[in-house]
């Protein structure tokens, strides 16, 4: 028996009669230039039709936005009146205005807020789902899909009235059962920090859901021998998740953190719906009800429109820093 001579010495095998040589190592390069020749132009044609709805679904509505914030667009406009271009004319009005950085400052800290705790809550439900018995993670997996899917205007609504002045659930127990005197018809809405207290409230019921049930997918997947073997090395329970479970679960945390980044920078209806309750809009605002406020109730439509666009550059800037952040983690 012989093998294929690849310019190396022979050996000697176990075999009488036969040699034995090292296969060469494949060029890493030829692989991917098989690869790229047998896929061809297949996944990218694949990907057309999508694209192209895509494309009609979002690119062409963020075209118009783009034109409307560089026109003088107000109510007459809406009417049929043709619109004035002024370039870049609201951009500068909108970025030399002091109120637009009180509401993005604001919009920040309060989204900043709600990721954090709302990462951190989602993280802690999925590990629990994860431990307890058949019968109480369906009962918990029942209640967090009641909270998941109860509109957010109905949830607002419910955690208004239980914050109520005079009828609130909230006030009561502080009073009657802690003897909080001071709770009595406490107003939650009036002060800029208790608003952002109880609209964080509302905001994060709805959003952990989400995060603990992507959480707790991820944390099936996490290979047992694993975690029993570290358990068996002495490493205790924040060791293994600092050490074992986050790894695994990376992808999932930076995609689920950029959601919610994406959705508390953007929010609306919660804010506007405990403003109507008894907030005070002009400290209160955030960016999404600036936008509403600034077109719609007040007629600048081209204001407006400007307004949206840097807070789209702001939503994808602050997610590519978060991404950038975690692939120099990765890096290192």
């Amino acid at each position: 028996m012989t093998t294929t001579d690849a310019g190396l010495t022979p050996a000697v095998s176990s075999v009488e009669g036969e040699r034995l040589t090292a296969p060469q190592p494949r060029d890493p390069g030829s692989s991917r230039r098989r690869g790229r020749r047998s896929g061809g132009l297949t996944p990218y044609a694949l990907l057309v039709p999508a694209t192209i709805v895509l494309g009609l679904i979002v690119g062409w509505p963020l075209i118009q936005l783009v034109v409307t914030s560089m026109q003088e667009f107000g109510r007459a406009q809406v009417f049929g009146a043709p619109p004035t271009w002024v370039w870049f004319e609201n951009y500068v009005d909108v970025l030399t205005d002091t109120t637009f950085y009180e509401v993005l400052g604001r919009s920040l800290v309060f989204a900043a807020g709600c990721v954090v705790i709302t990462m951190v809550l989602g993280t802690l439900i999925a590990l629990l789902l994860q431990r307890l018995p058949k019968g109480f993670r369906l009962l918990l997996s029942i209640g967090l899909l009641l909270a998941w899917a109860m509109p957010p205007l109905s949830a607002t609504i419910v955690w208004g009235w239980m914050f109520d002045t005079d009828y609130g659930v909230i006030n009561h127990v502080l009073v009657n059962t802690f003897g909080l005197e001071q709770f009595t018809q406490h107003s939650w809405l009036i002060e800029p920090l208790s608003f952002f207290l109880v609209a964080g409230v509302v905001i994060v019921w709805g959003a952990v859901p989400f995060v603990a049930f992507a959480l707790y997918a991820g944390l099936t997947q996490v290979p047992d021998e694993v975690l029993e073997a570290s358990q068996l090395d002495g490493a205790g329970g924040i060791q293994r998740f600092r050490l074992i479970i986050f790894p695994y679960l990376k992808p999932i945390f930076l995609i689920t953190t950029i959601l919610q980044i994406i959705w508390d920078l953007k929010v609306f209806t919660q804010i506007f719906a405990l403003q109507d309750i008894g907030g005070i809009r002009e400290l209160t605002n955030t960016l999404g009800v600036y936008i509403y406020q600034v077109s719609i109730a007040g007629g600048d439509f081209g204001a407006g429109g400007a307004i949206a666009v840097i807070t789209a550059i702001i939503i994808m800037t602050v997610s590519l820093y978060y991404i950038r952040q975690v692939i120099k983690e990765e890096e290192l």
